[in-house]
């Protein structure tokens, strides 16, 4: 749409989305120095790499209409009570935690806690994760949080060989863990050149591995002593993996307390809906020993400069970034909005109330079992705590399949038995029902006797969820009172805009959240049967191929449930495909410099040599260096990996070049699909040159970032490479190979928001947000390159959809850091734009398209303000170590205290603009003290006493 086009009606989707106004365009038009927002995009994007095509996606369709349409959709899923279990189960979410987190954008929205002064409340929810699993995994240390059980159990086996490399290269696995888990493992030790064994570790030689992992109940329902395993393992040096459930582990002696080394799992059964898989919250708890292996990210409890106990991130090991090639682990986005449900429903129920429910779960388990034994099928005389396997011959398999299917009941199918597995929705007509189908008894009508048959040596005797927080809200209006109360402590998009740049925070639409609620699609079983999701199914073909048109490739899997996920699934496509073309010695990967941290860090998982690329003075790929390398490696090289627009936020006018380099040596280009949202409806990676993209779901395509998760990150991939997609082992059997999530599509339940995005956008809106990301990003590089320098620039002085901003002179002029500006921004109720990446010292913005002009008015001036600041130190007319920016944020304590010591005034300090006297946020701890966090590292909920000591 020109500017001299009659605008659309003020009800259209693309106007609540796109947030400028006409009047806001036509004046940042002015100011940029364009005629039209087309002009601009012709001045951004090389001409060579536009698409000849235009999107062929449909019309912008109105959010009634299309809500409606997908009401019918989600009509084709059936709904059926699932009893299949294998590490899903239905659960009840407390309404007052779905209405006010799950629901809530002031829950969804947040960015991941990189500034914890205004991130204070989900940090604290999200310790609150951490001392529950802790607590019931009986072992110290536990991070928040990660993508599935199965990603965590391949977290753990290479914890387990970081630490114990002494027994070789064999890690054994219980057949009797879950075959996703299992699936998850064989695909990770592929890379890392692991000798998966899979087999009984009660009787196996375990003398030559570093680790072993053992299922907790294993995953037909068995409680097996695992204490003498446990206890050989260590003789032999060998590490020991739980993967437990945190139900069954309110009841059941805890890892720890067995010996284990590791615990994982998902916290999905605490409040999550299944979702049909994802997402959920998995976790990892450790001993002590493994601190600095531990993946994702890890809370702790620090202190503020003026003593008061705060919390900040203890190690984000987003360490990729720091040790990148030498990296063990991609994990970069954690499930934080789930790890946050689950942690406010065991706040909600207490300790006593999870142990009824653990309680009642095994007791009504228990005479689910007795009701079948009276009638004679063979249950088994293990020991379980709410799955039963029942053992049945073929025949009565499939008449016991049709009775369940016309109640409306899934159950598991083995091999000669039968999984049941209950949860907390069962009820006594559940149970009724289950032993109607099991047995063929039409008129059940025995008393339900839930006692439960644990005995005393697999009942835990220590206590759990010890912290006062896990004992005071237990009535709804005190919990909403909570949950509120830390919601005011942290700032979202529904406070103001995070113009991080690569992080592409826009808006989440109330109509594309409104259907992951809605029982048919967050109340399906992964593993159902396919004729019950067949809305599902649809929504899934649909979403592939508006994406495999977007992009331009082949087609696209869905599966991967992060960014990084996603890189690692390319990857492994990428490897695949040159080892079954007898090209094994292809495995290097060539990445520039400028990268995202992840990149070399999934190029390592996959198994990949990685060789760095220099870049020029403009930040872009070094193309001499790339030839001379590609032409050193030619024999080598399997892939070159490579951000587009590039990390620095520019179009690099020689993309179709460096991607032909690359195909000449016979590799292959995977493009990292992070500023997508400069590309759509313009340029396609899949037409430029580009052989594998991964998209990040939850930026460009605005499935929220939930305070650092959930995020999707589908490839696409040219024909070539199809066959090398992920499989899984629900779908494709046993031999399912490249599997990377637990679940068959990954996160499903929130796929729906990026479907009802594009849809209600269709190819005019998309189009239209494109430009005005650019125009937004252009708009603000020009107003604030007279105050600070713009880094990186690409052709026509422009900018793509992001920039940079250089603060490093301020250093010595002012003694100010980017630190200082950050902290400062929160004074004015601002979040600080990404910090020293790509280059140390800066700051990149990026605004996106949902935010009006007024709202890049406000972050714009907020800006300039800071620069005067930092002119009045530079000309001595501020102290250089006693200045708003030095001492920032500033707290209501701060401003409120008897003595003020500070050169400057309160007003300055806490209303540096007069807007903000309007919506003042205020900050509920003065600036962290990280080292002090550090050398003090306190990562899960000390008892009340040990806090006020803190202080």
């Amino acid at each position: 749409m020109t500017r001299n086009q009659e605008p659309r009606p003020l009800d259209t989707f693309i106007h609540r989305h796109v947030g400028p106004s006409e009047p806001e365009i036509a004046t940042m038009l002015e100011t940029v120095g364009v005629s039209s927002l087309e002009a601009l995009v012709d001045e951004i994007i090389p001409t060579s790499i536009r698409s000849s095509r235009p999107l062929s996606l449909g019309e912008p369709r109105g959010e009634a209409e299309l809500l409606a349409s997908l009401r019918k959709m989600a009509g084709k899923n059936r709904v059926f009570r699932s009893f299949i279990g294998q590490g899903y189960h239905g659960c009840m979410t407390p309404a007052v935690i779905k209405r006010n987190i799950l629901e809530n954008p002031g829950w969804y929205t947040p960015y991941t806690p990189y500034q914890a002064e205004l991130a204070q409340g989900r940090l604290e929810a999200l310790l609150l994760f951490q001392t529950m699993i802790s607590d019931l995994s009986g072992l110290p240390l536990a991070n928040a949080s990660l993508l599935d059980e199965a990603t965590a159990a391949a977290e753990a086996m290479t914890m387990c060989r970081g630490i114990g490399k002494r027994n070789g290269d064999a890690f054994f696995v219980d057949a009797s863990a879950h075959p996703q888990t299992i699936a998850v493992l064989r695909t990770r030790a592929d890379g890392f050149g692991i000798d998966l064994q899979v087999g009984d570790p009660f009787t196996a030689d375990l003398t030559s591995c570093f680790g072993v992992l053992l299922q907790h109940p294993a995953t037909d329902g068995r409680l097996r002593d695992v204490s003498p395993l446990v206890e050989r393992a260590g003789a032999a040096d060998c590490r020991v993996v739980m993967a437990i459930d945190p139900l069954a582990s309110c009841l059941l002696r805890a890892p720890g307390e067995l010996g284990a080394d590791i615990a994982v799992g998902s916290a999905q059964r605490f409040g999550v809906p299944m979702g049909f898989g994802g997402p959920h919250a998995g976790f990892i708890a450790a001993t002590d020993a493994f601190k600095r292996l531990i993946p994702g990210r890890v809370v702790g409890l620090s202190r503020d400069e003026s003593g008061r106990p705060a919390l900040r991130l203890a190690m984000q090991t987003r360490e990729q970034h720091i040790r990148r090639d030498k990296a063990t682990s991609n994990i970069c986005t954690a499930q934080v909005l789930l790890a946050n449900i689950a942690a406010m429903y065991a706040v909600y129920h207490g300790p006593e109330g999870l142990r009824a429910i653990a309680q009642r779960v095994h007791g009504r388990a228990t005479a689910l079992a007795g009701m079948l034994r009276d009638r004679g099928l063979a249950v088994g005389d293990l020991p379980f705590f709410d799955t039963l396997r029942i053992d049945v011959d073929d025949a009565a398999t499939e008449s016991i399949r049709q009775r369940a299917i016309d109640a409306g009941m899934n159950l598991r199918y083995g091999r000669g038995w039968i999984g049941v597995s209950l949860d907390e929705t069962t009820t006594h007509s559940s149970i009724r029902d289950l032993v109607s189908a099991l047995t063929g008894d039409a008129s059940v009508d025995d008393a339900i006797d839930e006692q439960g048959s644990l005995g005393p040596h697999e009942l835990r005797e220590s206590e759990i969820l010890r912290h006062p927080s896990f004992h005071l809200y237990h009535s709804e209006h005190e919990m909403l009172r909570f949950l509120f109360r830390l919601q005011g402590k942290d700032v979202s998009l529904a406070d103001s805009m995070i113009p991080l740049g690569s992080c592409t925070m826009k808006l989440n639409g109330t109509s594309l959240m409104v259907p992951i609620t809605w029982p048919e699609f967050s109340a399906l079983h992964p593993f159902a049967p396919a004729d019950q999701w067949m809305g599902y199914r649809q929504l899934f073909d649909d979403l592939e191929a508006w994406l495999a048109e977007i992009t331009g490739f082949h087609s696209v899997s869905l599966q991967p449930n992060a960014g990084a996920q996603g890189e690692y699934a390319g990857l492994l496509a990428i490897r695949r495909y040159h080892d079954e073309r007898g090209d094994n010695d292809r495995d290097v990967c060539l990445i520039p410099k400028s990268a995202h941290g992840t990149n070399p860090a999934s190029a390592v998982m996959a198994s990949m040599r990685v060789v760095a690329v220099e870049c020029d003075e403009q930040g872009n790929v070094n193309i001499a260096d790339l030839a001379e390398k590609a032409e050193r490696h030619a024999e080598h090289l399997a892939a070159l990996m490579v951000t587009y627009p590039s990390t620095h936020g520019v179009f690099e006018t020689d993309i179709k070049e460096i991607c032909a380099v690359v195909h000449r040596h016979g590799g292959m280009v995977y493009m990292d699909g992070a500023n997508m949202n400069a590309q759509v409806g313009f340029c396609r990676p899949g037409e430029i040159g580009a052989d594998v993209c991964h998209l990040n779901l939850h930026k460009t395509f605005c499935i929220p970032h939930g305070g650092g998760g959930p995020g999707v990150g589908p490839i696409g991939v040219v024909e070539s490479l199809v066959p090398y997609l992920p499989e899984h082992p629900h779908l494709n059997g046993d031999d399912a190979h490249g599997t990377v999530a637990a679940a068959p599509f990954g996160s499903s339940m929130i796929l729906p928001i990026s479907w009802v995005y594009i849809a209600l956008m269709g190819r005019e809106g998309l189009e239209r947000a494109t430009q005005v990301a650019m125009l937004n990003a252009n708009y603000m590089a020009t107003r604030l390159s007279q105050h600070y320098p713009i880094v990186y620039t690409g052709p026509n002085d422009r900018v793509a959809h992001e920039f940079i901003i250089d603060l490093r002179p301020f250093k010595a002029s002012a003694g100010i850091s980017v630190d200082d500006v950050a902290k400062r921004l929160m004074d004015f109720g601002l979040h600080a734009p990404t910090m020293s990446f790509p280059v140390v010292g800066t700051m990149m913005i990026e605004p996106t398209e949902s935010e009006s002009g007024q709202e890049l008015e406000r972050y714009v001036d907020a800006m300039i303000v800071i620069r005067q600041e930092i002119l009045e130190i530079e000309e001595g007319r501020m102290d250089r170590e006693n200045n708003p920016l030095t001492r920032a944020p500033h707290t209501a304590e701060d401003l409120m205290a008897d003595d003020w010591d500070r050169p400057y005034s309160r007003k300055q300090a806490a209303y540096p603009a007069s807007w903000v006297t309007e919506r003042k946020y205020w900050p509920p701890v003065a600036r962290i003290d990280n080292a002090y966090g550090d050398r003090n590292l306190v990562c899960s909920c000390p008892p009340m006493e040990e806090l006020q000591e803190t202080e």
